[in-house]
Parts: structure tokens; sequence; C-alpha cells
């Protein structure tokens, strides 16, 4: 990766990928403008501040261009820089920047010529051992850690499906200063029945400020196959601009649940 020096800084500064090196790099490339564009902030600030739904390391290695990211960790990179911090429309954002990785994807897929037989099965074999390897790493960890951890284990059956947002639509407007009632509808698509649960703040985006809400709302008790109703009353910052608030199922100690769900959230603009 080229490297130049910035007044005023020590050390080297990342110049990002060159956008001639392939499809990867280029959409990489555009991730680091984009970065560089919203004040250059740190990935730790993009997750704790900005809320971005994704990794430190994930997001780190969106733009360094080796290998092209999941759309989901993608949009999470471009959603708090250029709808979040740069205060776009996130409509057209999301549209304008899932075309940029689709032609990534397409453009990738295109150049991948089929490896001769040999190398394949060379591949393959190498492949398999690996993930021979890995499973009986991850088995022993396991069983090291298992009297370490403190995080229960997620019931096995537990599953949740997003329905609808009942009231205050994504793009609302609402007041300065105003107080209003977010509601979703979910549905407990698993085996396990919900007792005891909450919807707990996880990451917010804003600009200026933010939406003030409870740190957590509870979930009333849930049989699998019923539907439900979650409200959390918020009221919107003083100044105009637009909020985003994230929001995880949990239990009473406050152990996340189905961490591989992604998030429900509101987003309004503030006028």
């Amino acid at each position: 990766m080229d490297v130049e020096r910035r007044p005023g800084r020590r050390g080297r500064v990342a110049r990002g990928p060159a956008e001639d090196s392939g499809p990867v790099a280029g959409f990489a490339r555009r991730l680091w403008e984009l970065k560089r564009a919203a004040g250059d902030p740190s990935y730790d600030r993009m997750r704790d501040e900005y809320g971005a739904l994704a990794s430190k390391s994930a997001l780190s290695a969106a733009a360094r261009g080796e290998r092209l990211p999941s759309w989901e960790t993608s949009w999470e990179f471009v959603r708090v820089l250029a709808a979040g911090v740069l205060g776009g429309d996130e409509d057209e954002v999301r549209h304008e920047w899932r075309g940029e990785w689709e032609r990534a994807r397409d453009a990738l897929n295109a150049g991948a010529a089929p490896e001769p037989a040999p190398e394949r099965s060379r591949r393959t074999a190498f492949v398999l051992a690996g993930a021979v390897a890995l499973v009986l790493v991850a088995a022993l960890v396991f069983v090291f850690t298992a009297s370490f951890d403190s995080e229960p284990a997620a019931p096995v059956g537990d599953a949740s499906e997003f329905v609808a947002d009942v009231t205050v639509p994504d793009g609302s407007e609402v007041a300065t200063g105003s107080v209003f009632v977010k509601t979703w509808e979910f549905r407990n698509a698993g085996t396990v029945g919900w007792v005891g649960r909450y919807l707990v703040r996880a990451g917010s985006f804003g600009n200026p400020g933010e939406c003030g809400t409870p740190d957590r709302v509870p979930v009333p008790q849930t049989a699998p196959g019923e539907h439900v109703r979650v409200s959390v009353e918020v009221r919107a910052p003083g100044s105009p601009g637009h909020c985003q608030v994230y929001w995880k199922m949990a239990d009473e100690q406050g152990h996340i649940l189905l961490p591989n769900t992604r998030a429900v959230f509101f987003s309004v603009r503030v006028i």
C-alpha cells in the first residue's frame, strides 16, 4: 500500500489501495476515500460513536483491498460515514453503494479463471486438511474456555423475525425536542419462549445530537409462533439533524441473545 507523510502527524499515513489494481482494490479505494472525506475517523470511533455494526477488523479489512468485503460489512462502513457523518440520503446512499459493490463482485467473478483439475485437487485436499485442523483447534479451545466463559450459551432453537415498523417509519420527520413512541412488531420464529427479555440499546449515530432513550425496554412474554410489539419512548435532540439508534435482544442480566441476528433500529430526521 502506498504511503504519504502528512504535516503535523508523525510517521507514515496510508494512501489506500491503488484503484487500478483490480475491482476489489478499486472498491476498497472508494471506501478509503469516503473515510477521508468524513474526517478519517478511527475504526473504533466508527463502531463506538457512529454505531457501525461490524467489527473493527472487518471495517479495516474492507478498506485494504485484499478481498471483497461482504455487502453487510460494506454497508455498515458506508452507512455511518456517507449517511451519518456526511448527511447523505440513506436510501440514495444504499442504492449507489450497492451498485458499486455489485459491479466489483461481478468483475471479480468474471475474472476468476477455472483452475486445472490437478490444482483443484491439491487445493481441495489442502482445504479439507485445514478444516479438520480448525475443528480440532476449536474443540480444544471450547474445552479449555468453557469453565471460564460467563456468557451463557444461546438456547437451541431460539429465533426472532422482524415483522414491521408499526409506528414512525424510517425517514420520518420529527420536531426538535419532541417526544415520540417507536413501536416494532416481531415474531417468535423459534421453539423457545421469550420470558424476561429486553431490547437493549446497542449503538447509535446522529448529527448534531442523539435521540434520548432508555437503555433498555421490556419484551412482553411471547410463546413460539406468537407476534409481539415492543415500544420505546424517544426524545428528539434539540437541534436539527438526524439520529439512528440500534437495539438487540438481551436477557435480564444484559447478555445479548441471538447475536447473529441483525439489530433492529429506528431512523428519523429532526427538523
